[in-house]
């Protein structure tokens, strides 16, 4: 009998979606064509039905926060990543990441210094995650590359990342999979289907067009944890 999901395991919601890097490639839209936004989502988190937010608000100096927050009777789980645009490319600047599942609680927080060319990481995080790691133009953390996945998918460029999160550095590849038609409001749109898969973590978004965060994600990991999103409604 295959062993049930461990509860009180820290699951990382929404991890990057991305390829091997050509960064240099990997230019980004201009500053105006990001907008803000909430999306709201139907999540299954565990087996477990659940709601789900993602969030793009203004701050100040140019500064942009970005969140995403999933909660149901099991969890509440909440990632926060604050970010600028800098040369056309989307820097991030500070992340908190903030988990309680039953009664085990983590928090984590990560700045990125893009002066000194480092990320740390401070809170519930082993030593050897603390970092420094060293930075280079075009890093983005799990849940930035989220909304470039979108962006990158649209302008037909190479959907490649290096991800700069909990202490480590990943480079994600996506693959498109065709497209699918899904169910957004009782209306029936098309989708584009992207795919990864790191050895650890299986992710599956689609994308559809006008719409600025994925209209679903599932992610799997090896170890049968599970979290599913679907859009609602975008406003």
């Amino acid at each position: 009998m295959k062993p049930a999901p461990n509860p009180r395991k820290r699951f990382k919601p929404i991890a990057a979606i991305a390829l091997t890097a050509t960064l240099a490639a990997a230019t980004l839209l201009p500053a105006h064509a990001i907008e803000p936004f909430t999306a709201d989502y139907k999540a299954n988190f565990m087996g477990m039905e659940a709601n789900g937010q993602m969030t793009l608000a203004r701050e100040d100096r140019g500064r942009w926060r970005y969140s995403l927050n999933v909660r149901n009777a099991l969890a509440d789980l909440s990632q926060v990543t604050v970010f600028e645009v800098k040369d056309g490319q989307w820097r991030p600047l500070s992340s908190n990441d903030t988990n309680k599942v039953l009664v085990k609680r983590s928090r984590k927080s990560a700045t990125y210094d893009w002066a000194r060319g480092e990320a740390r990481w401070s809170g519930d995080v082993k030593p050897d995650r603390a970092g420094p790691i060293a930075l280079r133009p075009g890093d983005m953390d799990a849940l930035l590359i989220n909304l470039a996945i979108v962006r990158d998918l649209a302008a037909g460029r190479p959907l490649n990342y290096r991800m700069v999160d909990d202490g480590r550095i990943k480079e994600l590849e996506y693959t498109t999979a065709g497209q699918e038609s899904i169910d957004i409001g009782g209306e029936a749109r098309t989708a584009t289907k992207v795919v990864s898969d790191d050895g650890r973590r299986q992710t599956t978004a689609w994308v559809v067009e006008g719409i600025p965060v994925p209209a679903r994600i599932v992610q799997r990991n090896k170890n049968g944890d599970s979290l599913e999103l679907t859009i609602q409604a975008l406003h």
